[in-house]
């Protein structure tokens, strides 16, 4: 094997390596299926009206 030979399969083994975990994690995503059903993108949360998100009753 040429020394140039070397470094390119272990940056292909890398990216095959990533490529499995991405592809594993996404399956086991799906799997699990939504964490919040109701969740909407931009909805804006969904506390208590006139609440902020920042206040929790921490200070109470």
């Amino acid at each position: 094997m040429s020394p140039g030979g070397r470094p390119l399969r272990v940056l292909a083994g890398f990216a095959l390596l990533l490529v499995v975990v991405f592809v594993v994690a996404y399956a086991v995503g799906r799997g699990a299926g939504p964490v919040s059903p109701g969740l909407t993108p931009g909805g804006g949360g969904g506390g208590n009206p006139g609440m902020s998100g920042h206040d929790m009753g921490a200070g109470r």
